[in-house]
């Protein structure tokens, strides 16, 4: 049992559209209602369906919380008054009314004690995202007894999409968070995240105010000599997160959830979802062979996968060639591509060579290089050797993933916490260097839990971890870099940086779970990282798969006459650290032990 605080729910009122309402087609049904409604949706080679869409990502310029209390502080994003929220509200009300027809997928965000019931609502050209939707919803069935089922279906959350309905704000676009009523809505995007993050952003909330902390967290089952347990990883987009959370280590590993868990009092966990949104950039079936076959299978959705003229994706898409760009011209301009330019690629008057400047094409003419933020979204039941969802370990394991790059990438490999507080400290700090996922947005950020999506006031986070991490029992804390060493990927070509590889990951992974590692103390950051000059079996094992200067990368500086560099570091990430948790009031104790106080 889920040690829940008691809590009451409120329950969604009546639709409040008198239309023609599809409720919850078929994942067949969708298909054809989304290649048929759908702009720019096709059929792949392997009878998936792909979206090409106009947002390659979600963006939280577009999103406003619905504030009726004034009291903005209270809230992590942005807020909006109520009277020009229900301006809004109105104009997508009369949009869908004029449309005539609602996709209604009903289900329930998570199982068990945990589970909340969430009524999704999409306009036709929305069926794709609907399709995907209802791959990540637990349907009725699987958290409603027999009894209940008989009855009309009871929402608590509800969110209501409509892509093509443009409003009078920024980028024509809206997302309001009405999180006294438990309702999002959706206007303008067409980016399938929008209505993954719209629900477990309400779920958040709901579940917070029920004593638990939803997490941007993977989780995977562990088989120990002494039981079972769960290892969950936190990451923001582009860390790695879907990636080494499907990752094997030996048979000893089993896959639970990619994205977002709930933790409770004693390490319980709940779960949210019935499938897997992974991003496809570089997916191959030698490094991730389960997320590759499932991301292949017939029943998966894509989104902004390159797929060729033969139906066949394109993992690896980067630059398009003119005649790639001639294949896709409507598309492209369709999706926001300046037809203007695009016809002057086409014609030769420019060069890919002359629009993309240090790996990033200038303003008009993204066309040219494929989105890296390709997504599939996968049903559990077809990827392989995942781990039932009705019983989920108790977490024993808990690390957050640092996708470090730079000229002063630092970070080490791997990194153990010394206590309850810097683990704290660590997880609002949140770092990692944005990926293409962010599009043009790109360089080292912080985002409290790498959860930018958590509704409420960030140092709510800080303090409910806190009050939970003191009910764990030997429960390790953890931090992985998953992306450079002294540099930029340019500087491994040259020999003077390295790159923390999948394999280099599971191999520092499995190591960790042995338990059997030596650990030194850090002495600028005082947690503890792997002792390479140890002669245990396990300390020896890891140097033959994961260079030494990876698990201590001051060897890398000092190797290369760059110690400066690395002091330099040193003080400007304690300096930066300590401004960014002074902005959420962490408590001191927790600033101490990141700082090496």
């Amino acid at each position: 049992m889920i040690p829940r605080t008691a809590f009451e729910l409120p329950g969604q009122s009546a639709l409040p559209f008198s239309v023609e309402v599809l409720a919850n087609p078929t994942q067949a049904q969708l298909r054809e209602l989304a290649l048929q409604h759908t702009p720019f949706c096709y059929k792949s080679a392997a009878g998936s369906v792909c979206k090409v869409s106009r947002n390659k990502s979600r963006v939280a310029q577009y999103t406003y919380v619905i504030d009726r209390n004034d009291t903005p502080a209270a809230y992590s994003s942005q807020t909006i008054e109520p009277a020009k929220a229900a301006k809004l509200i109105e104009g997508q009300a009369e949009y869908i009314r004029r449309k005539g027809k609602l996709i209604a997928i009903e289900g329930y965000v998570g199982l068990g004690d945990a589970a909340v019931a969430c009524q999704w609502l999409f306009t036709l050209e929305a069926a794709n995202i609907a399709g995907m939707q209802q791959v990540l919803a637990f349907p009725r069935s699987a958290v409603e007894s027999p009894e209940r089922l008989a009855k009309p279906f009871q929402p608590v959350l509800r969110l209501i999409y409509t892509p093509d309905h443009f409003v009078d704000m920024l980028g024509r676009q809206a997302v309001l968070c009405d999180l006294d009523n438990y309702t999002t809505y959706v206007m303008g995007p067409d980016y399938f995240g929008e209505s993954k993050k719209g629900a477990l952003r309400m779920a958040a909330a709901s579940l917070y105010a029920s004593g638990g902390l939803l997490m941007h967290s993977g989780a995977k089952a562990i088989r120990t000599r002494t039981g079972e347990m769960t290892m969950a990883v936190l990451g923001l987009s582009g860390t790695g997160k879907t990636t080494t959370t499907f990752s094997k280590q030996g048979e000893a590993t089993r896959p639970i959830q990619d994205d977002m868990i709930a933790i409770w009092a004693g390490g319980r966990i709940s779960i949210t979802e019935n499938g897997c949104f992974a991003k496809t950039f570089g997916l191959s079936e030698a490094t991730e062979p389960a997320l590759h076959r499932g991301t292949c299978h017939s029943l998966a959705w894509l989104e902004n996968v390159f797929v060729d003229d033969a139906g066949k994706p394109d993992f690896f898409k980067k630059t398009l060639s003119p005649a790639e760009v001639a294949r896709l011209r409507d598309v492209l301009i369709g999706t926001g591509a300046p037809a203007d330019n695009v016809d002057r690629y086409l014609a030769g008057e420019v060069s890919a060579e002359q629009v993309i400047v240090d790996g990033v094409p200038q303003d008009g003419w993204d066309f040219v290089q494929w989105s890296e933020n390709g997504r599939s979204i996968i049903p559990m039941r077809v990827i392989e050797d995942v781990n039932g969802l009705h019983d989920v370990p108790i977490l024993r394991s808990l690390g957050i993933l640092n996708r470090d790059e730079g000229k002063d990438a630092g970070t080490p490999g791997l990194v153990r916490f010394t206590s309850p507080e810097q683990a704290a400290g660590y997880f609002m700090l949140g770092e990692t260097t944005k990926t293409s996922a962010a599009g043009k947005d790109r360089g080292k950020t912080r985002s409290p839990f790498t959860q930018p999506f958590f509704p409420l006031a960030h140092s709510l986070q800080a303090k409910r971890f806190s009050e939970l991490a003191a009910t764990f029992q030997d429960t390790s804390m953890w931090l992985m870099n998953t992306g450079y060493v002294g540099g930029l990927a340019s500087d491994v070509d040259r020999g003077n940086a390295l790159k923390v590889q999948i394999a280099h990951s599971s191999a520092m992974l499995e190591a960790l779970i042995s338990g059997q590692l030596e650990w030194t103390r850090d002495p600028d950051f005082g947690y503890d990282v792997v002792d390479v000059d140890a002669p245990t079996p396990a300390n020896k094992s890891l140097l033959a798969k994961v260079p030494a200067e990876i698990l201590q990368p001051r060897r890398l500086f000092e190797q290369r006459g760059r110690t400066n560099d690395y002091r330099l570091w040193v003080d400007r990430m304690k300096r930066e650290r300590e401004e960014f948790l002074g902005k959420y009031e962490v408590e001191p104790a927790i600033v101490a032990a990141v700082l090496n106080r």
